[in-house]
């Protein structure tokens, strides 16, 4: 027996399949809270496999969903956390963040949400509605391009300008409503304002009438782990009154949920 085979949960003695699935169920186990992204020789070492067997591992993950890869490292999608999601009872993300987003909605008495990002698109993992509901198509489970939205505009603000511009190259951007930006430069530097304010938002991008407001939640290194946003009738609510009156109470919500989540990773 090959010592890669016996490290690896005794792969070495199960058919083919099966081993392989045993090497990808180990490079899963290797991420932790502590280690969120790792490298083919990372992943190698931490999982007992060969540095093929790793690679071939994780650009399957990662083709599936469950990874993202960023041309050196590779890191867990919301794919993969929720994989754990049933047994991580109130220490997952969206059980943690429902208080919160409640909070938020009482205070707001507009609908408040939660995305993380998945792949390249922005999904939305729980919501707090209002009794008076804005028709904006948002539900659980709903994903929506990352560029075209507040939400996705706070994810991609966690990223670098060169990560950014290789998404842009990538995206098919297509105008939803005459006010939405589409194009490459005006979108960088919509992110990059996102990065220097510490929050996005936007004037019926999406829908005619509706605006949309979204700050980032963060854990206690200062990584983003979702994005925290609220909605409104354009007829109700201009932007400079999102920004003085919806902006501190999501900020305050989102660092609540941020301090849980790094207390749940611990």
């Amino acid at each position: 027996m090959s010592n890669e085979a016996g490290t690896v949960a005794g792969a070495g003695r199960l058919p083919e399949g099966m081993g392989g699935l045993a090497k990808g169920l180990a490079i899963i186990e290797a991420f932790s809270a502590r280690r969120t992204r790792m490298t083919v020789s990372e992943a190698a070492k931490s999982s007992g496999t060969s540095r093929a067997s790793a690679r071939r591992c994780l650009l399957t993950l990662a083709e599936l969903g469950y990874l993202e890869f960023d041309g050196k490292y590779f890191r867990p999608q919301s794919r993969l956390l929720a994989l754990s999601a049933a047994y991580s009872g109130p220490r997952s993300l969206p059980q943690l963040a429902q208080p919160f987003l409640k909070a938020a909605r009482d205070e707001l008495h507009e609908s408040v949400s939660l995305a993380v990002l998945e792949r390249d698109a922005a999904l939305f993992v729980a919501r707090s509605e209002a009794e008076r509901l804005v028709t904006t198509g948002i539900s659980l489970g709903t994903r929506i391009d990352l560029y075209c939205s507040a939400t996705g505009r706070v994810l991609l603000s966690a990223w670098d300008e060169e990560r950014v511009a290789a998404y842009l190259d990538g995206a098919k951007l297509e105008a939803r409503t005459k006010h939405a930006l589409v194009k490459k430069t005006a979108l960088r530097e919509a992110v990059r304002s996102v990065r220097k304010r510490g929050y996005a938002t936007t004037d019926q991008e999406l829908e005619i009438g509706l605006r949309s407001i979204a700050v980032p939640v963060m854990d206690s290194r200062g990584a983003v782990v979702a994005a925290m946003s609220a909605s409104a009738s354009s007829a109700r609510v201009s932007i400079a009154q999102m920004v003085k009156s919806f902006l501190p109470v999501l900020k305050a919500n989102a660092v609540g949920l941020g301090h849980l989540v790094t207390s749940a990773q611990d």
